[in-house]
C-alpha cells in the first residue's frame, strides 16, 4: 500500500484513473500492460474494433498471453452483426471502473476511439429519441452537402462509413449529444503517446505485413462466411480491404497496401480528434509515459 500522498495530483477522494490513448500501432497496448503491472491496475478497452468477437488479428487485439499477464475488460462484447456504440460503451465502462476499485485496483483506460475516451470521461449524456425535424433536414441534404457537414461541426469519422447515409446522417444528429462545457473527471490523467509520423507509418506498415503473416486474410473469409460483408462490424474498419483478393479481382500485396493505407489515415483521423483535447499530456517516449502514470498513481492513498 502506498502510504505517500502527492496533493498535486488528488483533488478529491475519487480513486485515480488512468487513461493512455493514441493512434494506431503507437505501442499504447504495451504501454497501458507496463503501467497496469507496475500499479495493480486492470485495462478497460476503448476501441470500437476490439469489441467485436472473432476480430483478432485484423484489430490488433490484445493477444492471449497478454490478457492473461493482465486483466482486460470490453473486449468481445458484441457479435460482429450486432450495434456498439459509445453511450454503451461509456455504461459498460463505468460499471468496470467500478468493478475494479471494489477490489482495490486501479482502472487504466487504453484506447484510440476518441468518442469513447471523451464520453468517459466529460459525462456525454446520450440522447435517448432523434430531433424528428432535424433529421428531416439532413434527410433532405445530398451526399455532398451531407459530407461539407462532417466537416463543418469537426465531427469524429473515425470509424464511420462515410458511403452509408443512415450513418453519416446518425453522426451528425450525436453530434448534439457533446457538452460545450468540457469538464474532466475528477482525479483522472489523461497520456498520450504520439510517434513522429513515419515511424509510425513504418510501424503500421509492419504490423500489417505481421497480420497477414498470422492468418488476417483466413480470419476475413470466416467472418465472410458466418456474417456476410453487409454487417455492422464489417462497415467502419479494415477488414473489408481484402474483398477484392478474395474475389480475385486483387492481389494479396494490393490488399496489404489498401490496409496500409486505411490503417494511415485512420492514424490521421485519430490524431485530429486528440489534438483538440488540451488535457491530454502528450509523450514521444513509451517509457516517459508509463513513469508519469505511475508517479500519478502514487499520488493517491490508494490500495495498490
Amino acid at each position: 500500500m502506498k502510504q505517500h500522498l502527492n496533493t498535486k495530483y488528488q483533488i478529491s477522494n475519487t480513486p485515480p484513473l488512468v487513461v493512455i490513448v493514441g493512434e494506431t500501432a503507437s505501442g499504447k497496448t504495451k504501454a497501458g500492460i507496463e503501467v497496469a503491472q507496475r500499479i495493480n491496475g486492470e485495462i478497460i478497452c476503448a476501441d470500437s474494433r476490439t469489441v467485436y468477437k472473432y476480430m483478432n488479428v485484423g484489430t490488433a487485439k490484445p493477444t492471449d498471453s497478454e490478457q492473461k499477464l493482465i486483466q482486460h475488460h470490453l473486449i468481445d462484447v458484441v457479435e460482429p452483426n450486432q450495434k456498439f456504440s459509445a453511450a454503451k460503451f461509456k455504461s459498460l465502462a463505468e460499471k468496470c471502473i467500478q468493478d475494479i476499485q471494489k477490489r482495490g485496483k486501479i482502472p487504466i483506460v487504453v484506447g484510440g476511439t476518441g468518442l469513447y475516451v471523451d464520453a468517459l470521461l466529460y459525462n456525454f449524456q446520450f440522447n435517448t429519441r432523434p430531433d424528428e425535424a432535424y433529421r428531416a433536414q439532413l434527410l433532405q441534404m445530398n451526399d455532398a452537402e451531407l459530407t461539407t457537414l462532417l466537416h463543418t461541426k469537426n465531427i469524429d469519422i473515425t470509424h464511420l462509413n462515410t458511403k452509408n447515409r443512415r450513418h453519416v446522417i446518425r453522426a451528425i444528429e450525436r453530434e448534439g449529444e457533446v457538452p460545450q462545457d468540457m469538464i474532466l473527471r475528477e482525479n483522472t490523467i489523461i497520456l498520450g503517446l504520439r510517434l513522429e509520423r513515419n515511424v509510425l507509418k513504418s510501424r503500421i506498415r509492419m504490423r500489417v505485413e505481421q497480420m497477414f503473416v498470422d492468418g488476417f486474410v483466413d480470419e476475413v473469409a470466416q467472418l465472410v462466411k458466418m456474417y456476410g460483408w453487409e454487417n455492422e462490424s464489417m462497415s467502419g474498419i479494415g477488414y473489408r480491404v481484402v474483398r477484392g483478393y478474395l474475389e480475385g479481382s486483387a492481389t494479396p500485396e494490393e490488399a496489404k497496401e489498401a490496409f496500409i493505407r486505411r490503417d494511415i489515415s485512420l492514424a490521421k483521423r485519430q490524431r485530429t480528434w486528440f489534438k483538440r483535447n488540451p488535457n491530454i499530456k502528450w509523450f514521444d517516449d513509451a517509457g516517459l509515459l508509463i513513469d508519469k502514470a505511475v508517479e500519478f498513481a502514487d499520488g493517491f492513498n490508494y490500495n495498490n
